[in-house]
C-alpha cells in the first residue's frame, strides 16, 4: 500500500461506524519545540491522521491561532528541515498517517525532488500547500507522486463544478473540503447549507472528503456527520495545546457522542 493510499485506508476505516474521522493538526514545534515529539505521538494516538503545520511568516489561510503559533514556532528555530530530522528520529515510527501543512516558499526553498526524497524517509504520507493553485501544481505532484506521497487537493464553496470535477479527479488522501471563504479558527461553525456543498463534492471525489475551517468540536461533527468521511480539527487543538490541557484526552471527548 502506498503512502497516499494508507492515508485514505485510514479515513475509510475509522469513518466506517458513521462518525467522521478525526484529521489532527498541530503548528511543528508550537507550544515548545521539546514537546514536539510528545504532543506528537499523544495526538497520534487519538487522531485518525496527523497534520503537522509547517510554521510560515505569512499563513494567508490562517486565522489567529494558527498565526500566533506559527510566529511562536519560528521564534524558537522550527524550521522545515528541523521537522523533517524529528520526524525521521522517531523510533518505532508512528503507525498514524502524517502529512505536512506547508505553504508554497518553505517548499520551493527546500527543492522539490529533495523534499518529496526527504519526506519519504521521514515517513510523511503526504502534503497540504493552501497556496498552490491546482493549475500550478503539477511539478510538486510529479515529484510526490513518484514517491507514493500525496498532493492533498483543497476546494471550497465557490469552486465551480468544472473546476471541482477536475480536481477531486486528481484528489490522493482525501479532499481537502473548506467549508468556509475565510481563514480557519473562526468560531462562526458550519453554515446550515454547506452540507448540500460537500455532498456535491463527495459525488465527484473518488477518495475520501474531508471537511475543515470552522470545526471546533462535537456540535459541527454531528452537524457533518453522513456528509463526510472526515473533519480537520485545527485552530481549536492548537488551543487546547496553548493552555497546557490533553490534546488526546480532547480529541477523544470528540469520539464521544452525548446520548
Amino acid at each position: 500500500m502506498s503512502a497516499h493510499e494508507r492515508i485514505s485506508a485510514a479515513i475509510r476505516t475509522a469513518s466506517a461506524g458513521g462518525d467522521p474521522a478525526l484529521v489532527a493538526y498541530l503548528t511543528a514545534g508550537f507550544p515548545s519545540r521539546e514537546r514536539f515529539r510528545t504532543d506528537l505521538r499523544r495526538i497520534a494516538g487519538a487522531a485518525d491522521v496527523v497534520e503537522i503545520g509547517v510554521p510560515f511568516t505569512d499563513p494567508m489561510a490562517d486565522g489567529v491561532t494558527i498565526q500566533r503559533s506559527s510566529r511562536a514556532a519560528l521564534e524558537q528555530g522550527v524550521s522545515l528541515r528541523w521537522i523533517l530530522a524529528e520526524l525521521e528520529a522517531i523510533r518505532p515510527p508512528l503507525a498514524t498517517p502524517l502529512l505536512l501543512m506547508s505553504y508554497l516558499n518553505p517548499l520551493l526553498a527546500f527543492g522539490i525532488e529533495s523534499l518529496a526524497s526527504a519526506a519519504e524517509r521521514a515517513g510523511v504520507t503526504g502534503f497540504i500547500v493552501p497556496d498552490l493553485p491546482f493549475d500550478e501544481g503539477d511539478a510538486l505532484h510529479a515529484a510526490l507522486t513518484a514517491r507514493g506521497l500525496a498532493l492533498v487537493q483543497m476546494v471550497t464553496p465557490v469552486t465551480s463544478q468544472e473546476r471541482l470535477a477536475r480536481i477531486c479527479a486528481r484528489g490522493q488522501g482525501f479532499v481537502y473540503a473548506v467549508t468556509i471563504t475565510g481563514t480557519t479558527g473562526r468560531n462562526t461553525g458550519v453554515a446550515a447549507n454547506v452540507t448540500e456543498y460537500l455532498d456535491i463534492v463527495r459525488r465527484h471525489a473518488n477518495v475520501p472528503v474531508c471537511a475543515g475551517f470552522g470545526i471546533r468540536g462535537r456540535e459541527q461533527l454531528e452537524q457533518l456527520r453522513g456528509h463526510v468521511d472526515g473533519v480537520v480539527i485545527g485552530s481549536a487543538l492548537v488551543e487546547i495545546l496553548e493552555q497546557g490541557s490533553d490534546p488526546a484526552q480532547w480529541l477523544q471527548s470528540l469520539r464521544n457522542r452525548q446520548p
